[in-house]
């Protein structure tokens, strides 16, 4: 018999603020996370805003400097969710009974161009020792399993764009399955190294705005590219009799997950929507209900030419053409996390069914005559939110979809 799968605990860090409810307090707000890039040189780059992280010190200086700031990101959202859940490996849960499931996109990679320079500059031998378990995208979820001595599945999902999707869809298939009782899950990234965010931008991926209000543009005629940014989101994913039995809160369940592959191009999604709109179909088969129940989408919606036209393309597919139900893309807010976005855009629905508020996308503009549905312009909106789709769409046809639910 399948177990039902449960939230007890979330943490974010985000260019809207270093906790969860900074984060959602944003959301909420409609507050631009966008602005001047300070972490590299941007004289000489193509593209010069992103959606940083701000004021962040990882708490232990010592532990600190052993980690990749991604894992530092993903560590620091972990320790906030675990202290939300109020698990405590060996106390209230078995330690094999625990896992983590921590996605990335590129892993540490700033750690991995700051030793190349060195090695260059001042000799190999300079190297850091630690350099291969500071940059090998696994190393998150080991961090994390170190961190709250989780001895059940450690896995790292390295799927683009749709890691933190996956990584919280593969934990609850865990769950689900009878494999553990808890799983923290979800995503770190930090990407503003000089040679990765100029692959991004050579690439064309990359808005090339000065304007902060005019570069994350998701569903706008006008949005010419993603705006960069980094962060962390974990949840912590339980399975609902043992939550109950500790008198956990709960913010919400996992109703459904779906994920698919376009097998059709690098980087570009399929233009029919076919991939997108299987993993959304697959995630409503998977949570038992009708397309009709769904009252939000968090679209992937990155505000690049294609992936705005084909993922509207793939909503009209599975919900139909005249379709009502609200979609917004937070990345106008925080820009696009890479592998963290899903993680961090699951917590925005989780808050959106506990407070019955849509969140909007911002900065939007100039409206597209293809793109003609309700992707809740500016302004959020109160509206009871009982099912909640969330949607990662990554590089190489990687597609994610995740439902949340009221629980109930």
């Amino acid at each position: 018999m399948n177990k039902r799968v449960v939230i007890t605990g979330i943490g974010a860090v985000t260019p809207l603020g270093n906790n969860a409810e900074d984060f959602w307090t944003g959301i909420k707000e409609g507050r631009n996370g966008i602005d001047l890039i300070t972490h590299l040189d941007t004289s000489v780059q193509k593209a010069i805003m992103g959606g940083e992280v701000k004021d962040f010190a990882y708490e232990d200086y010592r532990e600190g400097r052993r980690m990749d700031r991604s894992s530092q990101f993903g560590v620091t959202a972990a320790k906030e969710a675990m202290t939300d859940s109020g698990l405590v490996s060996g106390e209230n849960i078995d330690p094999y009974r625990l896992g983590v499931v921590a996605g990335t996109g590129i892993g540490g990679i700033m750690t991995l161009e700051s030793e190349t320079n060195k090695a260059y500059e001042k000799g190999m031998s300079r190297v850091s020792a630690l350099l291969v378990p500071m940059v090998i995208p696994n190393i998150l979820a080991g961090n994390v399993a170190i961190s709250f001595k989780a001895k059940a599945s450690c896995i790292g999902i390295v799927t683009a764009c749709a890691a933190g999707t996956h990584g919280i869809g593969e934990a609850y298939r865990t769950i689900k399955h009878g494999y553990a009782d808890a799983i923290i899950a979800g995503a770190a990234e930090a990407a503003f190294a000089p040679v990765c965010f100029s692959g991004f931008a050579n690439m064309t991926a990359l808005s090339t705005r000065t304007d902060k209000d005019r570069c994350s543009t998701p569903f706008d005629k006008e949005r010419d590219g993603f705006v960069m940014g980094e962060g962390a989101g974990m949840l912590v994913l339980e399975e609902l009799e043992h939550a109950l039995a500790r008198g956990a809160k709960i913010y919400g369940e996992i109703a459904g997950y779906g994920t698919t592959c376009d097998a059709y191009h690098l980087t570009s999604p399929d233009p029919t929507g076919e991939g997108a709109a299987g993993s959304m179909q697959m995630a409503i088969d998977d949570a038992g209900v009708s397309p009709d129940q769904i009252d939000y989408i968090n679209a992937h919606g990155t505000g690049t030419p294609y992936n705005d036209l084909f993922e509207t393309r793939a909503v009209k597919a599975v919900f139909g053409e005249d379709t009502k139900v609200p979609i917004s893309s937070t990345k106008s807010m925080t820009g696009h996390l890479l592998g963290a976005s899903g993680a961090i855009e699951a917590i925005v629905c989780l808050k959106a069914i506990n407070e019955g508020f849509v969140p909007a996308t911002i900065n939007y503009k100039v409206p597209d005559e293809e793109l003609n549905l309700d992707y809740v312009p500016n302004k959020g909106r109160e509206k009871k939110v009982d099912y909640a789709l969330s949607n990662s769409l990554g590089f190489g046809g990687h597609n994610g979809t995740l439902i949340f639910k009221k629980y109930l």
